[in-house]
């Protein structure tokens, strides 16, 4: 299948879905391979970059999908009458960078990070979509795991986890002395 053809093919797939799917998956569908996908995406991602679409194509991991782009929400959020407050607390960005950079992770594994009881940081990050339940961990208890969604990874525009900062060492350092100054503070208020 020619490139040109496959552009369409591409697009129509996603936008039938509604959701994203595995470059593997479109290789699978068009009977070409995931080369030919990824360079008829590029062309589709270019086509509707243009000004006056109201659509692109976003690249998450291994898999693509068709969004709104992001300048339309007002719009979106009219048609829905109800305009979801997706704005996190220091609370939920401190808990949610804990997850993805040491997912899978236990909420009581946050909990020993934080310092303090996380349930309702996690519980708020899973209703908005940015956090899921990945299965549970063997061990006494079988505690749930949490880790990122792909929504999570397009609300901070990138593409795989790969793509997070790498913390420097200088700030690993300096998280760490504020922990063993919190933990301290902690236990003399215990005594």
């Amino acid at each position: 299948m020619e490139i040109a053809e496959l552009k369409p093919v591409i697009e129509g797939v996603l936008f039938a879905t509604g959701d994203a799917v595995s470059v593997e998956k479109l290789a699978e569908i068009a009977e070409c391979t995931k080369e030919e996908v990824n360079e008829a995406a590029e062309l589709l991602t270019k086509d509707l970059s243009k000004a006056g679409r109201g659509i692109m194509l976003v690249h998450v991991e291994d898999k693509l999908q068709l969004c709104t782009k992001t300048e339309l929400y007002p719009y979106l959020s009219k048609l829905t009458k109800t305009k979801k407050d997706l704005t996190l607390t220091d609370v939920q960005l401190e808990t949610l960078s804990i997850v993805a950079y040491k997912q899978p992770v236990t909420k009581l594994q946050v909990e020993n990070i934080r310092g303090v009881n996380s349930d309702h940081a996690v519980n708020r990050l899973v209703e908005f979509g940015l956090v899921k339940e990945l299965g549970r961990l063997e061990g006494p208890g079988r505690p749930l795991l949490f880790g990122t969604t792909d929504e999570f990874l397009r609300a901070f525009g990138v593409d795989s986890l790969d793509d997070l900062p790498e913390i420097a060492p200088e700030h690993v350092e300096e998280f760490r002395e504020e922990a063993e100054e919190e933990a301290e503070e902690r236990l003399s208020v215990k005594v």
